[in-house]
C-alpha cells in the first residue's frame, strides 16, 4: 500500500505544474533570512518558503516567558564593526547598518517581541524573497541526471503546489517539542502551552521535568509564588561559565539553585525520565512513583491499590504530591515531510534529536540537500555557538561559499599578500574576526602558502571539519604548505565538574601559552594538506590532526592580542621557524648593507628595497630606533660636536666602511650593476 501510494504521489507530482527555482529554502527564521540575504547578493535564483504569515515565526511563541538569553551589548569601547559582533548575539549579516539589533534594543537580554520585529525588517528592508503561508508538507526526489546534484527537489505545500529545485536548504529550525511517554504522561503540561501567569500557581506544588534554560525559565517565572519546586532529569546541571556552551544553563535563569543550595525548599534530583510514573489520586493530586511499581497493576483501580515508593521507603524525595507537572525537555527536528528517499536519518546518542550532517553541514544520505541555523548544530553540539545566531550566521555564510564554488564557479574569497604580511594579517584577524571568535574550534581561517613562501593567500572563516577537501571545496591550491588560525579554550578547563574560578586559573607568561585556559588563538603549520584518513585518527578532543608545528598565542585578560613581546614577537618568530625566513621590516640602510654582506636578502628587502620601495630612515626614525636598540649609532661628528654635513649617500657610506667594504664612487657602482 505504500508504495503504490508513493507511486501515486511521483505521479500527481510529474503532472502537475512545477514553479522551478535553482535553491528553494525551507524556513524563514534567522538562518532561512540570512542565507536568502547571501543568495540575493550573489545574484541567484532563489525562494524562502514560511508556512507563517511573518519571518521568525517561533519568536512569536518562545521563549514563553519572553527574555531573550542572547547578549546585545551596546558599548565595548571601540567602534570596529567586526570586533563588535563578537559581543552581538543578535544580529544577522548584512551590508545594511541599520540591521543592526543595538538600534532595535538596548536591553542586554532583549525580548523575544523584538526580535520578531527585527526579522521582520530584514526581510523587507533587503527585499528577500519569502513566500508566506506556505507550508512544506512532501519533499522528494526526481532523478535526472542534468541536474546539478544528480537529482532535482520536488517540494509540495499544503495546497498542494508543487516546487522543484536543484539544491534544498533546510532551515526551519527545532520546534517539534519533545516528549517522553511513561504511565501517567497524559497528567504532564508541555512548557509550550503551559500558563506564563505567576498567580495560576500560587500556592501550589510544582514538578518540572528538564534541566534546561526553558525549564530554569519557567521556574524562575513562578519561584515567588510556589510552595516549593522540584527539578528532575537524567543528568546533573551543566553551568555555561564552566562548560563554555551558552546553551547550559545561564546565569539568567539560575534562580532556583540559589533556593536548593540555600535550603528554600526549593529542590533538583536526577533520575531516568522513562523510569517514572505518575498517578493522580482523588484530590487531583500527582503523585510521583516507578514504573516497576506499576507492572501488572491497573492504574485505573485507583491510588489505594498500587504501592508507591514512601510505602517501603519513608523519606523517598519525592513523597509530597504535586499540584502541577510541567515538560520542559526542549525541541526536536521534524523528520515527518521528508520522503525515504532523500534518507533524512536522525543522528545518534545525545545528537538524536538533529539530523545527520556532514562538517560541510550537506545531509549524509542526499547531495545538494544542506540543514542550516538550529538543526545544523549536530556538528559542533556542546562545543561551539552553532544552534545559535551568533554562530550560525558564520556556518551559514561558509555553506554559501561552498555552493558558489560547486555550482558557480565562483572560488572562495581570498586575498593574497607578500609574505613580509604575514605576521600583521595574522595579528589583525585574531583580534578582530569575530566568526572565528564565536565558531572556536569549528571556522578556521587558512593561509595558502605560494611559491618559496614568496606570498600567501588568505581564506577566511573556513570549516576545519572539511580542511582535507579544501581544494575541491574551495577551488584554492595548497601545494606549499598552510597555516590554519583557529580560537580554542584550554584542553581541561571546560566541564560541568570543573572549578573554572580556581586561584591562577590564567596564564601570562608567552613561554607557558600552550597551558592558556581561556578562549586563545592557536596556530597549525602543515607542510601539505591533511588527508582524511588523518583528520579521522586525529588525537580526542583535538580539532585538527596533529600539525608539523604548532603555536598558541597566550590568553589575554582583555582579548587584546597585540603586546609586542608578549603576543607579536612569539609569533613571529614560529612563523620564521616554520618558513625558514626572516620576517622582520627593515629600513632601506639595513637593507643596503644586507646587500652586500649577505647571499640572501630577507623577504622585506627583497619585496621593498630591490624594487625601489624601501623606507629610508629619517633621523628621527633613526634617533628612536638606536634607543630602542634597533640599530647602531652610525652618526658620525667632528671634534667640535658638530654632526657632519650629509651627503646623499652619507648613511650608506658609513655603513659599508664600518663594515671594511671599499667606497667607491656612486657611478662605479651603477656600472658595476649594469655589468
Amino acid at each position: 500500500l505504500g508504495l503504490a501510494l508513493y507511486a501515486c504521489s511521483l505521479c500527481a507530482v510529474s503532472g502537475a505544474t512545477l514553479l522551478y527555482h535553482d535553491y528553494c529554502v525551507i524556513g524563514a527564521g534567522p538562518a532561512g533570512l540570512q542565507v536568502a540575504y547571501f543568495l540575493q547578493q550573489a545574484g541567484r535564483d532563489y525562494i524562502v518558503f514560511e508556512r507563517s504569515h511573518a519571518p521568525g515565526s517561533f519568536f512569536a511563541l518562545y521563549p514563553r516567558h519572553r527574555k531573550l538569553i542572547s547578549i546585545n551589548k551596546q558599548y565595548t569601547g571601540k567602534s570596529n564593526s567586526e570586533f563588535n559582533l563578537r559581543h552581538d548575539w543578535n544580529s544577522l549579516l548584512s551590508h545594511d547598518r541599520r540591521l543592526l539589533f543595538r538600534r532595535y534594543s538596548r536591553d542586554f537580554f532583549p525580548n523575544a517581541d523584538t526580535m520578531v520585529r527585527y526579522l521582520e525588517d530584514f526581510a523587507s528592508l533587503l527585499e528577500l524573497r519569502v513566500q508566506y503561508n506556505t507550508a512544506i508538507i512532501h519533499v522528494t526526489l526526481e532523478q535526472n541526471e542534468q541536474a546539478w546534484n544528480g537529482h532535482y527537489f520536488l517540494l509540495t505545500d499544503q495546497d498542494r503546489k508543487n516546487y522543484k529545485c536543484s539544491s534544498l536548504l533546510v532551515a526551519a529550525g527545532m520546534w517539534v517539542p519533545n516528549v517522553v511517554n511513561f504511565p501517567g504522561s497524559e497528567y504532564v503540561e508541555g512548557y509550550e502551552t503551559v500558563s506564563i501567569n505567576p498567580e495560576d500557581f500560587a500556592g501550589q506544588t510544582v514538578l518540572i521535568l528538564g534541566r534546561g534554560n526553558s525549564a530554569f525559565e519557567t521556574a524562575e517565572n513562578i519561584l515567588g509564588v510556589t510552595n516549593f519546586i522540584h527539578m528532575v532529569s537524567r543528568s546533573r546541571v551543566r553551568l555555561s561559565w564552566a562548560t563554555h556552551y551558552v546553551g547550559d544553563l545561564r546565569a539568567i535563569n539560575n534562580g532556583l539553585l540559589d533556593t536548593y543550595q540555600l535550603k528554600s525548599l526549593d529542590g533538583l534530583l536526577e533520575g531516568d525520565l522513562e523510569d517514572l510514573a505518575i498517578v493522580k489520586d482523588k484530590k487531583g493530586k500527582l503523585h510521583i512513583t516507578l514504573r516497576f511499581y506499576l507492572e501488572n497493576r491497573n492504574i485505573s483501580a485507583g491510588i489505594d491499590s498500587i504501592t508507591l515508593p514512601q510505602d517501603e521507603l519513608d523519606n523517598f524525595a519525592t513523597r509530597a504530591p504535586y499540584d502541577r507537572v510541567i515538560r520542559c525537555l526542549g525541541w526536536k527536528f521534524d523528520f515527518s515531510i521528508y520522503n525515504r528517499s532523500l534518507r533524512m536519518m536522525p543522528g545518534k546518542g545525545n545528537i538524536k534529536k538533529y539530523p545527520q550532517i556532514k562538517p560541510s553541514y550537506e545531509s549524509k544520505g542526499t547531495r545538494g540537500l544542506f540543514v542550516l541555523g538550529t538543526a545544523s548544530h549536530s556538528v559542533d553540539f556542546r562545543k561551539s555557538a552553532g544552534g545559535f545566531i551568533h554562530g550560525f550566521r558564520y556556518t551559514t555564510r561558509a555553506v554559501h561559499r561552498l555552493l558558489e564554488n560547486r555550482h558557480h564557479g565562483v572560488p572562495w574569497p581570498s586575498t593574497v599578500h607578500p609574505i613580509t604580511q604575514l605576521t600583521n594579517s595574522i595579528i589583525k584577524r585574531v583580534n578582530e574576526a569575530s566568526g572565528l571568535y564565536q565558531m572556536f574550534s569549528v571556522l578556521a581561517d587558512i593561509i595558502l602558502l605560494r611559491d618559496n613562501a614568496t606570498a600567501f593567500e588568505y581564506l577566511e572563516e573556513y570549516p576545519i571539519g572539511v580542511l582535507a577537501e579544501l581544494e575541491m571545496q574551495t577551488g584554492r591550491k595548497a601545494r606549499n604548505g598552510l597555516f590554519v588560525i583557529i580560537m580554542e579554550y584550554g584542553r581541561n578547563f571546560s566541564g560541568a565538574d570543573k572549578d573554572v574560578f580556581y586561584y591562577n586559573r590564567a596564564v601570562g607568561e608567552a613561554q607557558h601559552a600552550w597551558q592558556s585556559n581561556f578562549l586563545h588563538p592557536v596556530i597549525y603549520y602543515y607542510k601539505r594538506l591533511p588527508t582524511e584518513r588523518e583528520m579521522k585518527l586525529r588525537p580526542p578532543d583535538w580539532p585538527l590532526p596533529r600539525p608539523d608545528a604548532i603555536h598558541h598565542i597566550v590568553e589575554d585578560f582583555l582579548t587584546d592580542w597585540t603586546a609586542p613581546n608578549a603576543h607579536i614577537l612569539p609569533l613571529r618568530r614560529f612563523l620564521e621557524n616554520c618558513l625558514s625566513t626572516d620576517l622582520r621590516n627593515f629600513f632601506a640602510e639595513s637593507c643596503f648593507l644586507f646587500a652586500f654582506t649577505h647571499q640572501k636578502l630577507p623577504p622585506s628587502c627583497q619585496q621593498g628595497y630591490m624594487r625601489m620601495q624601501g623606507l629610508v630612515g629619517s633621523q628621527e626614525l633613526r634617533h628612536h630606533a638606536v634607543q630602542a636598540g634597533l640599530l647602531q649609532d652610525y652618526t658620525h661628528t667632528d671634534f667640535s660636536g658638530d654632526r657632519l654635513p650629509d651627503s646623499h649617500n652619507g648613511p650608506q657610506e658609513q655603513l659599508m666602511r664600518d663594515h671594511g667594504i671599499p667606497v667607491r664612487p656612486l657611478q662605479h657602482l651603477v656600472n658595476a650593476k649594469d655589468e
